[in-house]
């Protein structure tokens, strides 16, 4: 799904959202130069894959938080993890880095990438991109979950 199609998605499920259009957005230091509507609802988003290369995770935690892969993995029970390459990234959410996004997960049709969501988002407000990093998507966090479950996705909300 592209920018336009994730709008139309959420609209047509009768998800409640807002948009801030703006520049492409790299890195959480650029987009702290954007006026968002809801910026603290902003989440980073880190994609990692196991050594082996077996197992994908989509790791959505709030803007200013710091992520310990070490601690992670080991709080999670997984194999050693590292940052997925930008092919895996293109290859199983069809995204492009900068774009990383939960939204993401609705290409991911074969279901090889886990959400790991920082549970500090329950029942407030999350935005993230719509597949694109031109565009920052604010909507309520059970809504996202209920949304990606209903497709299949794992999501995790626990605490990061």
């Amino acid at each position: 799904m592209n920018k336009q199609e994730i709008y139309a998605h959420l609209t047509a499920l009768n998800i409640p959202f807002e948009v801030t259009e703006h520049g492409a957005v790299y890195t959480m230091e650029d987009l702290s130069r954007v006026a968002l509507a809801h910026p603290e609802a902003e989440a980073k988003n880190l994609f990692v894959r196991d050594d082996k290369k077996q197992h994908y995770y989509l790791i959505t935690v709030p803007g200013e938080k710091r992520v310990d892969l070490k601690v992670f993995q080991k709080q999670k029970g997984l194999r050693k993890l590292s940052f997925g390459s930008s092919d895996d990234l293109m290859a199983l959410l069809q995204l492009t880095p900068g774009a990383v996004t939960p939204l993401g997960l609705l290409n991911d049709r074969d279901g090889r990438v886990e959400l790991y969501l920082d549970q500090s988002f329950e029942d407030r407000l999350i935005s993230v991109h719509p597949n694109d990093n031109t565009a920052t998507v604010s909507l309520q966090t059970n809504d996202l979950v209920h949304l990606l479950t209903q497709r299949g996705c794992i999501v995790h909300v626990t605490d990061l």
